[in-house]
């Protein structure tokens, strides 16, 4: 190998571990409240410049980025239980009893109707079956549901790096968190109780995207608009085949 395609080898290899770190440390962040030493350890350990090993580019993740450090410094020093309470409602709100009605589950963004475990819980449960995984309960918290899908996607940059696995990442953004992120996180963004969870929501879907045009520029391939991305995850119709023709005695079949 020479010593160009070996420094290419040693990049990428960072890359997909920086990667790995920063979607872990989302789905920590999404996975439950905040309890009192994560927010100090947050406190002390995290800077607009420390927080994410890897920066993709764009304007809306500094933004993001500024909003939830600014989050950490809402939190008074002593962290007292009335503060606890109050993270620990909004988190509520928005995960778990939809009190500001923005779901972290994609069917409800997806399906017509607005449903949880529709279609899009089921192709994904797919992509996860073809990497032998399975969510540990998916009536607690379905295969669609944004921890989840952060997680698989640090499972994959936690694997091998190589060029095929960010052609799935790809795909796998575009089919499924890029399709609903922006308006969870938006949602979110105006209606959460902190700043602290408003950029969170806001970091996660600007992160997301600037890892997609990262991997675009990596693959050499542009993104998909989303009327491709929408005809490409539209039903197709199967179609019937056509019965088979009767035999009627004393005829010569038909060519």
């Amino acid at each position: 190998m020479s010593e160009q395609s070996e420094t290419g080898r040693d990049s990428l290899s960072r890359f997909f571990a920086a990667v790995a770190d920063d979607l872990t440390l989302l789905v920590d962040l999404h996975d439950r409240e905040l309890d009192r030493e994560r927010l100090i350890l947050l406190r002390e350990s995290s800077t607009e410049d420390s927080l994410l090993g890897f920066m993709p580019p764009g304007e809306g993740l500094a933004v993001a980025l500024s909003l939830f450090t600014q989050g950490l410094t809402d939190i008074p020093a002593d962290l007292h239980q009335r503060t606890l309470d109050l993270l620990a409602a909004d988190y509520a709100d928005i995960y778990l009893n939809h009190g500001i009605r923005a779901s972290p589950c994609e069917s409800v963004w997806i399906d017509a109707d607005g449903l949880i475990l529709q279609e899009p819980m089921f192709q994904i449960r797919h992509w996860y079956r073809r990497y032998g995984l399975v969510v540990q309960d998916w009536r607690k918290r379905s295969d669609d549901h944004l921890v989840c899908q952060l997680g698989f996607l640090s499972y994959l940059f936690r694997g091998e790096a190589d060029v095929d696995v960010l052609g799935e990442v790809a795909r796998f953004l575009d089919e499924h968190l890029l399709r609903w992120i922006s308006d969870f996180a938006e949602r979110v963004g105006t209606r959460s109780g902190t700043r602290l969870y408003g950029g969170l929501a806001l970091l996660t879907a600007a992160y997301l995207d600037g890892l997609r045009d990262t991997l675009a520029e990596v693959l050499g391939e542009p993104r998909p608009t989303p009327a491709e991305i929408a005809e490409r995850m539209r039903p197709k119709l199967a179609v019937a085949p056509e019965p088979p023709g009767r035999f009627v005695p004393g005829t010569a079949p038909s060519w």
